[in-house]
C-alpha cells in the first residue's frame, strides 16, 4: 500500500522524538534528565480536575457543538475582555481538541495550493508541518539572534509575495522564549495592514512572563489588526493541561464559522469533560497558575548564569515561555553538527536536549526548565562535565 505523498513529506516531531528516546532509556534504567518537555512539570490544578469530574457525575458525558460549549465561549470572551480589553462574541470563537488542532484547522481553512506563510525562524516544529499539509508553502524569514531571534518589519515585507496568505507571530515564542513588545507589534502590525496579511497569532505562553514584561495581543492594538488577526490560546501551558486538549481561536466568524465545519467532520467536539474543566480554569482561581509562574521564574534565574558560564554556549535570556535556546554551535565544534553533538551528549553524560535543527536554528538546542530545579542544576553540571572534557 503506497502512503500518500503529502505524508510522505511531513518530518517528525523533534521534539516528542527525544522525550521518546529519553523515556527509553530512563527504562531501561539508566538515569537520564529529560529537558525535552514542552509541558509544565505541575499537575493540573484541583479546582479544574474537581470540575471535571463533576461534570461527569452530572451525566455531563455526550457530545457537545463542533465548536465549543456555550459556557466556555463565554468564559473565554470574559478572558479576553479582562487581559486584552478585547471584545468577541460566541461566533468569533472556535474552541478546539487542543491549539495544535486549532492551527492545523486554520490552515485546514484559509489555505489553497501553493498559498504562502510566512513563518519567523526559529519556529515551533509544527508550523511548516501544518502548512504543507494544507497543500501551502512555509516562507521562513530569519529571527536574528542579535535581534533576540524577532523579525522587523522590513523582513516581513521583503517576504511577501503575490502568494502570501498570513503570517504567524508567536509571543512568547516557543523555542526561544522570546516576548516582542507593544511597540514592536505596532511596527510588525503596520506592516501586515499594507501588505493585506491575516495575522496568526500564536498566544499559548502567554501567562508565563517573567521580570517586568508584559504581554501584548497584536489584536488589541486597533479595530483593524483585531479585524486582521486570529489569536490562538488555549490552557495547556497556562493551567498545565496538556493533556486535556483544550484550545480556541477567535478573530474573523466567516474564517470561525468554516473552521467550525471542517471541525465537525474531523473531531466532531472537543471532549466534553475536558471542556468543563477549562470552564473552571478560566473562572476560578486558587492561585496555582502564579504558584507555577514563580517556579518557572525561579529555575530561569538560577540556571541561566550557569548555563552562559559554560564555554562556548551563549544564551538569548528568556522573557517567557519555559525555554531556554543556547547558542552551541562553539561547544560542538569538534563533531559533525549540533545534532551530533546532542545525540553524545545523551549518550555520554544522559542528558536529553532537543537539536535546534528541528526549529530551523541548527547551531542551537532547547532545553526545558519545566522540571525540578535539582534536576536542572545536575543537568547544567553535566552539560559543562561534556563540554569541558
Amino acid at each position: 500500500m503506497e502512503l500518500s505523498q503529502r505524508v510522505k513529506e511531513i518530518t517528525p516531531s523533534s521534539t516528542l522524538a527525544i522525550t521518546a528516546k529519553a523515556n527509553e532509556l530512563k527504562a531501561a534504567g539508566q538515569d537520564v534528565i529529560g529537558l525535552g518537555a514542552g509541558e509544565p512539570d505541575f499537575n493540573t490544578p484541583q479546582y479544574v480536575i474537581d470540575a471535571a469530574v463533576r461534570s461527569m457525575q452530572e451525566g455531563k458525558t455526550k457530545y457537545t457543538p463542533s465548536g465549543g460549549l456555550p459556557e466556555l465561549k463565554d468564559a473565554v470572551i470574559q478572558k479576553f475582555k479582562q487581559d486584552q480589553g478585547l471584545e468577541y462574541s460566541r461566533d468569533e470563537i472556535i474552541v478546539g481538541t487542543g491549539a495544535k488542532h486549532i492551527l492545523f484547522t486554520l490552515f485546514q481553512t484559509i489555505l489553497d495550493p501553493e498559498d504562502e506563510v510566512i513563518i519567523p525562524t526559529p519556529y515551533w516544529v509544527s508550523y511548516p508541518e501544518q502548512v504543507k499539509l494544507a497543500g501551502g508553502r512555509p516562507v521562513f524569514v530569519d529571527g536574528k539572534e542579535e535581534n533576540q531571534f524577532k523579525i522587523l518589519p522590513e523582513q516581513l515585507r521583503e517576504a511577501v509575495t503575490s502568494k502570501t496568505k498570513a503570517v504567524i507571530i508567536n509571543s512568547p515564542s516557543n523555542p526561544t522564549g522570546t516576548l516582542y513588545s507593544r511597540e514592536e507589534l505596532e511596527a510588525l502590525g503596520e506592516a501586515a495592514k499594507a501588505e493585506d496579511l491575516l495575522i496568526v497569532s500564536d498566544e499559548i505562553y502567554e501567562k508565563l512572563i517573567y521580570g517586568d514584561k508584559q504581554h501584548t495581543s497584536i489584536a488589541e492594538l486597533s479595530p483593524e489588526l483585531k479585524e486582521q488577526t486570529i489569536v490562538v490560546n488555549g490552557v495547556s501551558k497556562s493551567h498545565s493541561m496538556t493533556g486535556w486538549r483544550i484550545g480556541y481561536a477567535a478573530g474573523n466568524r466567516a474564517i470561525v464559522k468554516a473552521m467550525t465545519s471542517l471541525a465537525s467532520h474531523s473531531t466532531s467536539n472537543p471532549t466534553t469533560n475536558a471542556q468543563y474543566g477549562a470552564i473552571a480554569a478560566y473562572t476560578q482561581d486558587d492561585g496555582a497558575v502564579e504558584t507555577m509562574r514563580q517556579a518557572f521564574s525561579e529555575r530561569l534565574n538560577t540556571i541561566y548564569d550557569k548555563l552562559v558560564s559554560i564555554p562556548g554556549i551563549t544564551c538569548v535570556k528568556p522573557e517567557g515561555a519555559f525555554y531556554l535556546f543556547p547558542n552551541v554551535e562553539k561547544a560542538a565544534s569538534s563533531y559533525k553538527d549540533v545534532d551530533e553533538w546532542v545525540k553524545a551528549l545523551l549518550e555520554e553524560e544522559n542528558v536529553a536536549v532537543v537539536p535546534g535543527s528541528g526549529f530551523g536554528s541548527p547551531q542551537n538546542v532547547r532545553l526545558s526548565y519545566a522540571t525540578s530545579l535539582g534536576q536542572l542544576e545536575e543537568a547544567v553540571a553535566r552539560i559543562r562535565r561534556f563540554v569541558e572534557k
